[in-house]
């Protein structure tokens, strides 16, 4: 596969690469070049844009123009860490991830599921807070808590408490016996910024499809953690007044309860939380539906395409921005765990262990996509 000289003209053809990161093989912008280095070894003359893509998940944060800004804090499990944040002074934003402070790598020798916090995120809301933000956009993806904010909280000043009035123990399973909150020393400055929480799921705050059930067992709980863990959640919704069953709000450990909590608290209304697909919102900051709307073949990816998919992550966003363009979509993934749409071409990486290493495997990804492509296009006339 090292020329297209037995397929139709290619002059024309505009290649839009636009993958989720690899987690912990390739970044989105790695991978990205990569596909491209395979497309071009196929098709030589073709356009190729590069549009590396998050959806709320690590590296979002890093897409956004601004200074990065890095700083002590802590991880979910409390331990002292340091994690960066994007700041543009200009338009007074901070975008954070939550995985950068509270993600499950940091963690992932000891799983705290139950009793990690996101706290350490919090820290780095209010530093951006003291430098002039006025808005925060915090990508939801890869969290390793189900707290529903309250570690967030807790940074900015406020503190559960039980029916005794004694302040609760860290972590999302101490919240059963939450009675209410110490709101004595809240950071109104921080608490009142215009909030973009961006969700790479659809999932609600508690239930069959909820913070706990669905992705307490990704960050480690137990069967037994799992439950308390759903019925902390459902006890923090009933104390904040917040509807369980709103879409997104399962993020991230439900995070978007207790922000939309104390957000209400400090302004008389939620109007200044948005929950919002991370996805688009990175689409749109990079210009990708007018990229797509001129391609010839679009190309989208992650580690692995299942059910969890479809409910907002990059390879559907970058499908459904695609449905009302002429493109040929493609999906390359470590896994294809479920079948991919009709009409979409569908790779999965070839096994490092046969490759030798994850550019390669990306790169023969790229091209097989472009073999696919040209098929196609021979057969189309």
């Amino acid at each position: 596969m090292t020329s297209s000289q037995n397929f139709p003209d290619t002059d024309d053809v505009t290649v839009v690469i636009a993958p989720d990161s690899f987690k912990g093989t390739a970044t989105a912008e790695q991978a990205a070049r990569w596909l491209g280095e395979g497309v071009r070894s196929i098709i030589a003359n073709a356009n190729i844009l590069i549009a590396p893509m998050a959806d709320g998940g690590e590296g979002t944060s890093e897409i956004f123009e601004g200074e990065r800004i890095t700083l002590p804090t802590t991880d979910a499990a409390g331990r002292l860490t340091e994690a960066t944040y994007t700041f543009n002074r200009a338009s007074a934003t901070a975008y954070i991830d939550v995985a950068a402070a509270s993600g499950l790598p940091a963690v992932a020798d000891s799983p705290c599921a139950a009793t990690g916090d996101t706290y350490g995120t919090g820290v780095l809301i209010a530093d951006a807070e003291t430098r002039g933000a006025k808005r925060i956009v915090l990508g939801l993806g890869g969290s390793a808590t189900v707290d529903g904010g309250t570690g967030i909280l807790a940074a900015l000043g406020v503190t559960g408490l039980n029916k005794e009035g004694y302040t609760l123990r860290h972590g999302g399973a101490a919240l059963v016996d939450l009675h209410d909150f110490d709101t004595a020393k809240v950071n109104i400055p921080a608490g009142a910024v215009e909030w973009f929480l961006l969700t790479d799921v659809n999932a609600p705050a508690t239930g069959p499809t909820g913070a706990a059930r669905v992705f307490g067992p990704q960050k480690g709980a137990i069967p037994e953690e799992v439950e308390v863990l759903d019925a902390a959640i459902a006890r923090l919704c009933e104390v904040t007044g917040v509807d369980p069953t709103t879409p997104g709000y399962g993020a991230a450990g439900a995070i978007p309860v207790g922000i939309t909590w104390l957000s209400t608290l400090l302004h008389g209304t939620s109007d200044n939380v948005h929950v919002v697909s991370g996805a688009r919102v990175v689409a749109d900051s990079l210009g990708l539906p007018e990229q797509i709307a001129s391609a010839s073949l679009v190309i989208t990816g992650e580690g692995k395409y299942d059910s969890q998919t479809a409910a907002g992550k990059v390879v559907s966003v970058v499908q459904e921005l695609a449905e009302t363009s002429d493109a040929v979509v493609a999906v390359a993934a470590g896994v294809l765990d479920t079948e991919v749409p009709e009409g979409v071409i569908g790779v999965e990486l070839a096994p490092v262990s046969e490759v030798g290493s994850v550019e390669e495997q990306l790169r023969r990804a790229g091209a097989e996509i472009a073999v696919n492509y040209l098929n196609i296009s021979t057969v189309q006339g």
